[in-house]
């Protein structure tokens, strides 16, 4: 990415002209003939050298570092949206946004009840089901359920062989690699927090498939797919999978469509039919 100094020079100035000396603390004074904060009173708040602030705002400064950034937007009393602009005018990528851990967003339970055509998952980025709709707890309740010991989709997918039999064996492979590449990545973004490590070293202790596949250190983020699940009742389907960003940086709305023209559109029709308790009975 590269720098813009001068649409970053712009930034900063404006934001330092809209924010008045009381927001952070600072006597608004009788002489005061610049509008919001002087150069100096940044620098200041933000624990650098007024020189550097100064070349800064006259676009002739070496690219910022993420952590000057970082001050620069706590002394400017940036919000998110413009603490992420920051960062891009000076060629940097933004921060991860906050973590929603296991809340739902009641306005992303809403849409998944409104979508009865189609199944729909909101699912963790370290794989942890955490909401589905009626129609995809038809098609995936006997597989895995949003209750907390089965709802890691990689966690059963590597210690429950039952997990692979709705799915043909020919492509359990590339599930397999799917999803270590994505839990990789996802790992990486949260910098290996607690949670991530505690998931990696308790499937490093529980596989030794996931282990081989961890030490090729493929990376690859679930963002859509084709796939077919082996339903016991309406056999083969086919879905086109399209991953659908939220508002936290954890979570991604998962949508199951088939594609126009086929069989499977009949399938999905049947499944809705049936139900999701035939489901599990069928695997009980």
């Amino acid at each position: 990415m590269e720098m813009d100094r001068t649409e970053l020079a712009d930034f900063l100035r404006r934001s330092r002209e809209r924010l008045r000396p009381q927001e952070v603390g600072l006597p608004a004074g009788p002489r005061r003939r610049t509008p919001g904060l002087r150069r100096e009173e940044v620098s200041q708040l933000a624990g650098m050298s007024a020189d550097y602030y100064m070349r800064l705002e006259q676009a002739r400064s070496p690219q910022p570092s993420v952590q000057l950034l970082g001050a620069l937007a706590r002394a400017l009393r940036l919000t998110a949206d413009e603490r992420d602009h920051l960062y891009l005018l000076a060629g940097h990528r933004p921060p991860a946004g906050p973590f929603a851990g296991e809340h739902v967003r009641p306005s992303l339970l809403y849409l998944l009840d409104r979508l009865h055509e189609t199944p729909a998952q909101i699912i963790g980025d370290l794989g942890d089901l955490l909401a589905q709709n009626a129609l995809a707890q038809a098609l995936f309740g006997c597989v895995c359920t949003v209750e907390e010991p089965d709802r890691n989709i990689v966690w059963r997918w590597f210690t429950n062989p039952f997990v692979r039999s709705a799915y043909p064996e020919e492509e359990h492979e590339h599930y397999s690699r799917l999803h270590v590449a994505h839990l990789r990545a996802a790992a990486a973004r949260r910098g290996n927090d607690a949670a991530a490590s505690a998931l990696v070293e308790r499937l490093h202790g529980a596989s030794e498939e996931f282990t081989r596949l961890w030490e090729r250190h493929e990376v690859a983020v679930h963002r859509s797919s084709r796939m077919k699940v082996l339903h016991p009742e309406v056999g083969a389907i086919e879905f086109d999978t399209e991953a659908l960003l939220t508002p936290a940086e954890d979570q991604r709305v998962f949508v199951f469509t088939p594609p126009p023209g086929t069989a499977s559109i009949e399938a999905l029709e049947l499944l809705r039919v049936i139900g999701p308790e035939t489901a599990h009975r069928s695997h009980a």
